[in-house]
């Protein structure tokens, strides 16, 4: 961390504890049998990708899957299942946040939705009080509200023109490889935060 002046952070996996599979099985039992071929932490169709970049709303996402599973399915039912897949936002990790804000520029960087974003939201309530995650960043970049994702090269730019990062002082933490190749190809530092790996207790860790 010597030369690292800018930290940005993914997160799913990252911050919040996350499990795809926990959707695909939810999905399933809606009888979408081939869900895993449809999305994954890997790879997505495209009706995934332009929910994540903005360009269909809530709605027409769920109707869209609402033609995969049936209409008999509801709403609410569709918004569960895709939701399943966001688990606990630990404290320490919002505490290190805290801390880093007080050395680094610090920015949060996800592909995500607005569906997502809700339910995240309401997870930090339940964790912290506070509304949103914007009090622990310097700025926060989702891509359904920026019309780009990772890991394609635009995003990671955006970033740095908005933020006038320079990258080669520039850290950034994903759970995704693809992600990673991506924003080391804008010439930015990158940690993969493999399976098994937490901010807290790998990246962050107190000195002994």
């Amino acid at each position: 961390m010597d030369n690292i002046k800018h930290i940005i952070f993914d997160l799913g996996g990252v911050l919040i504890n996350i499990d795809y599979n926990r959707t695909a099985e939810a999905f399933k039992a809606l009888g979408v049998t081939d869900f895993d071929d449809r999305y994954s932490q890997a790879a997505q169709t495209d009706l995934f990708s332009d929910f994540e970049t903005g360009k269909i709303d809530e709605a027409e996402f769920v109707k869209a899957l609402q033609g995969w599973t049936g209409t008999h399915i509801s709403h609410q039912q569709i918004l569960d299942a895709w939701n399943e897949m966001l688990l606990d936002i630990p404290l320490r990790r919002l505490q290190i946040l805290q801390q880093l804000q007080l050395h680094y520029d610090i920015v949060l960087l996800s592909n995500t939705n607005e569906t997502h974003e809700r339910a995240f939201n309401k997870v930090l309530k339940e964790v912290c009080g506070f509304d949103n995650l914007g009090v622990f960043f310097d700025k926060v970049f989702y891509s359904h509200r920026i019309g780009m994702r990772k890991p394609n090269a635009d995003i990671f730019q955006h970033v740095l023109d908005y933020t006038g990062f320079n990258p080669a002082h520039t850290l950034f933490l994903d759970d995704s490889f693809q992600h990673i190749e991506g924003a080391r190809a804008a010439g930015i530092q990158a940690i993969w935060m493999e399976p098994g790996m937490t901010m807290e207790e790998t990246i962050f860790r107190p000195k002994q």
